[in-house]
């Protein structure tokens, strides 16, 4: 068990909730992951994350998508912790070295995106290319309401996953 993930488990209910949130930004995740303690390692701690997860309603998935500062953009919302912040802008690397056309490109497709589904555009971005996430976007905005959420749902899950492998890292 790493150390970081033994003084989590031993930490009060509410420091380990408020530890974790970082990751993926939904308080009702945060309890139900707190609450599933003590886990023994990596692979427990992604599983109860995942189980969390697929338990949580689509209000507690909209907000952990607040979170997230629009793709492409460097700025996290207000409510976004430093750490939440610092992550973005790690996950969004590849997607700040594009040129202005295909910058302008994704900033119309994001406002495109928010007008038919009233949320912010969520993928996992790590290791992505704007052509990528432009396609990808471009792709679901054919998506009814439903199938969007569910997309926007296993996307954040991917983002938390990663999240809590650098969480348990640092």
């Amino acid at each position: 068990m790493s150390g970081r993930l033994e003084g989590w488990n031993q930490a009060p209910w509410q420091e380990a909730m408020e530890e974790v949130l970082p990751c993926c930004g939904s308080m009702a995740w945060a309890r139900e992951l707190a609450a599933r303690r003590p886990l023994r390692d990596e692979a427990s701690l992604l599983a109860a994350s995942d189980e969390s997860w697929k338990s949580l309603g689509e209000q507690d998935w909209l907000e952990a998508f607040s979170k997230h500062p629009r793709i492409g953009e460097h700025k996290a919302p207000a409510a976004a912790s430093a750490q939440s912040a610092s992550w973005s802008a790690q996950e969004q690397r590849n997607a700040g070295t594009a040129g202005e056309a295909l910058q302008q490109e994704l900033a119309e497709a994001n406002r495109e995106y928010e007008r038919r589904f009233g949320r912010l555009f969520i993928v996992c971005a790590t290791g992505k290319a704007i052509p990528e996430i432009l396609d990808i976007l471009r792709r679901r905005l054919h998506n009814d309401d439903a199938t969007e959420l569910r997309e926007a749902a296993e996307e954040q899950r991917k983002i938390t996953n990663l999240r809590l492998k650098k969480w348990l890292e640092a």
